[in-house]
């Protein structure tokens, strides 16, 4: 099966073709971090008319590389959600008239659920089915949370973040030191030379039960809004110098924080859960220091270590026309019929 696949949930504008699920014959990406670096985030209205005047290059670009050319796409695959409404519409419009002129089965795809099959993209990944069940780490700019698979389509979020993503956290704390955007490759590559003890910040703590949580574990849920104020506080007490060691050990001790609170509530949930592996994904998986940490965590369970290549870990549509051709997502009509989907759930 030869599916295009269709990306553009956020600020990155992708098409991609996959054929049966893994074999990815194309993958095409136009980031959009020059137009938002400017303002120190997305801007929904800027990324959705990025969307429109690229995805037709990004589309033409990607059947063109694949080799399978138009008349050999089987099926056209799009995020639904979640993600920005304006960006959604530009890629589910695009997909759905290029499904209708094809006159091909149009398939609607859960942005976090694609993020969660990224690891088994490409013929020398593992197949999915030899690593049910696991538990997956998704950690983005906008998602943090742990899911418990069971197989493909069967989801049970167990923890998730009560306020911001861990990308978001590391965003805000590169905007908060004036290293720009986006944050986290910043932090990561300066971290290096850094020390990341010499400052303690806060893990996020234990959260207590609330409805909020929706009986969700607390113990395996997530909190950065502390770590953030906290930053703020010590650079109030102690502002930015021009020492670039000082700098670096500054963030050093900030991405020690997120990485941490995500690799304990990563070994608290493998201790309670009997499962083969630990997948991590989203754009925060590419960082360093966290892939470091929890090959740790991994190896003490006893369980293997799941990493989507760095081309798939960040926003792709070769996701999307993977999972798509894997036999997930909503298809037969329904999918026609269906709406964007901002605030889709797991």
């Amino acid at each position: 099966m030869n599916v295009l696949g269709i990306e553009t949930s956020c600020d990155e504008t992708a098409a991609a073709v996959v054929v049966d699920g893994r074999d990815v014959r194309a993958s095409c990406i136009f980031s959009q971090v020059a137009l938002h670096g400017p303002y120190g985030g997305v801007v929904p209205e800027i990324a959705s008319r990025s969307h429109v005047t690229t995805l037709p290059r990004m589309i033409e670009q990607a059947v063109a590389e694949s080799g399978v050319g138009w008349g050999g796409i089987d099926a056209v695959a799009a995020t639904f959600g979640p993600g920005l409404a304006s960006s959604l519409l530009v890629g589910v419009s695009g997909a759905r008239g290029i499904a209708q002129r094809l006159n091909k089965p149009l398939i609607a795809i859960n942005h976090i659920e694609a993020h969660i099959y990224s690891v088994f993209l490409d013929g020398d990944a593992p197949q999915a089915v030899d690593m049910m069940p696991f538990l997956a780490l998704v950690v983005s700019g906008g998602h943090t949370m742990i899911v418990r698979v069971t197989g493909l389509g069967q989801y049970e979020v167990l923890g998730r973040t009560v306020d911001d993503a861990a990308g978001e956290a590391f965003d805000k704390g590169a905007n908060m030191m004036n290293l720009g955007y986006p944050g986290g490759p910043i932090i990561d590559k300066l971290a290096r030379d850094g020390d990341a003890q010499a400052i303690h910040f806060p893990r996020g703590g234990r959260l207590k039960p609330s409805p909020m949580l929706g009986g969700m574990d607390p113990a395996l849920c997530f909190s950065f809004s502390g770590l953030k104020t906290a930053l703020l506080y010590h650079l109030r007490d102690t502002p930015l110098s021009g020492d670039a060691q000082a700098l670096a050990t500054l963030a050093a001790s900030y991405q020690e924080a997120i990485v941490e609170a995500l690799a304990g509530r990563c070994r608290t949930a493998l201790a309670g859960y009997d499962v083969k592996a630990l997948a991590v994904v989203g754009g925060v998986s590419m960082n360093g220091r966290l892939r470091e940490r929890l090959a740790d965590v991994a190896r003490e369970a006893g369980v293997t270590l799941l990493l989507s290549k760095p081309r798939y870990c960040a926003d792709n549509a070769a996701m999307i026309a993977g999972l798509a051709g894997a036999g997930e997502g909503i298809r037969g009509g329904a999918d026609l019929a269906m709406d964007i989907n901002p605030n889709m759930r797991l």
